[in-house]
Parts: structure tokens; C-alpha cells; sequence
């Protein structure tokens, strides 16, 4: 008999301490999400398809991104701040040349209660096994890797670059062994194409200590390439695994992107990453700077506060800090809770196309 659907604990509200900084939603800033390139090897048809990625799209020159230095001045403001955790992203961010040493520079600070700051990575793991013991000695905790599907031919296709599965598969292991723990691994569902590999995925991962994550197919590219009905909903994977095994709920901590579950017999941490069936707009603490400066305050964002123009030379921390703080405490962000409210008067207004920042750029 198939067990009836159980429901994620819910995470309690954020508690910022007397000093955070807080928006106007009253959450507290406390992760940056900092994108160290936007070029990646993949052309992953719901991210960076091909038809619009091509081999002339005008991606950021090298003097166009922001150096390290400017990198790690930015990183410092926000730890300042009250961040706790940054999260490197790209585009592909193994693409970035001596990545190793930005983890090392980053991983050498520390927060405002003096411990370290944890320093994590989002990555499609194509290079991962070469670079994963060299991440981990240079002071990186955690790796989360995007895997679409155990199906050669269905993660070729999602790819578009005909890269073989059992190269991601490597890189997971090798950070594995690296004690890059836990592992995440994230898969973006999108239906009629890889739905069919949720059960293979659970199975695959089972008793491996890796943390496996669904992620619900978001409008990143905005509604020309989007449908509502290509989204699972997180409800309805759940309904599929369970028909399988039985799901025990976990606390979710608040400012925690997934609803999380375990398989009853232990065996493997499940995550549900609802943004569009269950939106957690009310307790996110993210803020985003793509690699050419830009603090972006929610991942849908259409504006963005220029960062840049504090890193010159002559331009003190404060400065910097200051912008953070006033961008932060003006963001009103929910877009998710908003979406199918935006959506329906962008359409009746004849707009069936809308801004969206790219997602190669400021990272997921």
C-alpha cells in the first residue's frame, strides 16, 4: 500500500541578532551567492539552451569581470555584514582561472562572531575530479553538483554538449573522497524529459552519504522557453519516491531553499526545492553579486545595484559596506509568492515577453 504523503517540518522564522542587517521583510542577510564567471561548458537547454547561448554570444572578457581583488573586497563587505556562508556559482565556476586560491582568500576570513566562513561551490562537476582534493586543501567545505539524469542519453541531451554522465559520477566521487561532505546532488525536473529518472537517482544514491536534491523547472529564462505544465511539483515527486520507500520529515532551518526527508531506513537525505508550488520568498537571507559587480537581490530580479563603482582604488570599505547595507534594507523581493500574479498581467497587457537576469551570470 503506498504510504500517505507526509509533509516537511517547517522551518521557523529567521532570528537575526540585535546588529543584522535586515530587509523590509525584516530577513537578515546572511549568505552571498558570488558568481566568479558566467561562460560554462554546458548548454543546458533549460539554463543556457543553445539558441540563444551560441558560439558568438558576447559573454564577459577577462577586463570585464571583476578581478579576485575585487572579489575578495566584496566578500569582505558582506561578511561584515553578518554573511556567514558564500557560495561560489558561475556559469561554470572550475572554469575560472586559480579558483583554488579565491577559496583559500575566502576561506581565511572570518565572521562577526570570529569563526570561519564557510565556503561552498555550485558546479555541473564536468571538472570536478581533477580539482576536488586541491578545493577541499584550500579551505572549500561543500560542493553541490547539478546531475539532471543517470541516463546517458537523456543528460547528453540536457547538456548539449554530449558530455557522458560517468563524468559528473567521477567528479561526485572524487569529492567524496576529498571530504567535500556532504555532497549535494541537484536535479532540476522538468517533465516529459527527465521525470523518469527520480526513482533511478534515489536508488543510485542510496547509502552513498550524498544528499539528493529535486529541484522544481523555474522560469529563469523568462516565458519563451517556460510552461507551467513542464513543472513537477515537489508533492507529486515526493508521491513517486514514496510508492517506493517511506519518507521521514526533517526540520527545515529557516532561510533553507529545501523541504527535507529521509528514507525511513536511513539510507539517503532527500531535499525538495519548491519554488514555484511552494514558494520561500518570506524567510530567504541571499543576496547575489554577479562577476561584473551587480548586487542582484533575488534570483527573478530586473534590477540591480552597481557595485563596481565602490571597488576603485580610492573608494574605502565603508563605502561599499554602505551600499550593501541600503540595498539590503530597501529589498522588498518575493517574486516566487508573486509569479503567477506577474505572469497573468504581463500577458494581458500583450507583454508575453519579460526581463530576466541571466542565469550564467549571477548563478542559481
Amino acid at each position: 500500500m503506498q504510504a500517505a504523503l507526509v509533509q516537511a517540518l517547517p522551518a521557523s522564522a529567521p532570528e537575526p541578532t540585535a546588529s543584522a542587517v535586515l530587509d523590509q521583510l525584516g530577513r537578515p542577510l546572511r549568505d552571498l551567492r558570488l558568481s566568479v564567471i558566467d561562460q560554462c561548458n554546458f548548454r543546458c537547454t533549460y539554463c543556457m539552451p543553445k539558441s540563444r547561448f551560441g558560439r558568438d554570444y558576447p559573454f564577459l572578457t577577462p577586463a570585464q569581470r571583476l578581478s579576485d581583488d575585487e572579489l575578495l573586497r566584496i566578500a569582505r563587505a558582506f561578511v561584515g555584514l553578518g554573511v556567514e556562508k558564500v557560495r561560489l556559482t558561475g556559469g561554470e565556476p572550475l572554469l575560472r582561472k586559480g579558483i583554488e586560491s579565491l577559496v583559500e582568500r575566502i576561506a581565511a576570513m572570518r565572521t562577526r562572531e570570529g569563526k570561519p566562513v564557510e565556503v561552498a561551490m555550485t558546479t555541473n562537476g564536468s571538472l570536478l575530479a581533477r580539482k576536488a582534493r586541491a578545493l577541499r586543501d584550500a579551505g572549500l567545505g561543500r560542493v553541490t553538483v547539478s546531475l539532471d539524469s543517470l541516463d546517458d542519453g537523456i543528460f547528453r541531451a540536457m547538456n548539449d554538449v554530449e558530455v557522458p554522465v560517468g563524468r559528473v559520477l567521477e567528479g561526485i566521487e572524487a569529492a567524496r573522497a576529498a571530504g567535500l561532505a556532504p555532497v549535494k546532488v541537484n536535479c532540476v525536473v522538468e517533465r516529459g524529459t527527465n521525470d523518469g529518472q527520480v526513482l533511478p537517482l534515489v536508488e543510485h544514491f542510496r547509502g552513498s552519504g550524498v544528499t539528493l536534491r529535486f529541484i522544481e523547472y523555474m522560469d529563469v529564462e523568462g516565458p519563451s522557453g517556460w510552461s507551467q505544465g513542464r513543472v513537477v511539483p515537489s508533492e507529486e515527486l515526493r508521491g513517486m519516491i514514496e510508492r517506493a520507500h517511506a519518507l521521514l520529515p526533517l526540520a527545515r532551518r529557516a532561510g533553507e531553499t529545501a523541504s527535507n526527508f529521509m528514507l525511513a531506513d536511513g539510507s539517503l537525505k532527500l531535499g525538495f526545492i519548491s519554488s514555484v508550488s511552494q514558494p520561500f520568498c518570506g524567510d530567504c537571507t541571499r543576496a547575489r553579486v554577479s562577476v561584473d559587480g551587480r548586487l542582484h537581490l533575488c534570483l527573478f530580479a530586473t534590477r540591480s545595484v552597481d557595485l563596481r563603482q565602490h571597488l576603485g582604488a580610492a573608494c574605502p570599505q565603508q563605502d561599499l559596506a554602505q551600499a550593501i547595507r541600503q540595498a539590503w534594507q530597501a529589498r522588498g523581493d518575493r517574486y516566487s509568492e508573486l509569479r503567477n500574479g506577474l505572469r497573468a498581467q504581463r500577458l494581458a497587457s500583450g507583454k508575453h515577453q519579460y526581463p530576466t537576469v541571466r542565469m550564467s551570470l549571477v548563478g542559481g
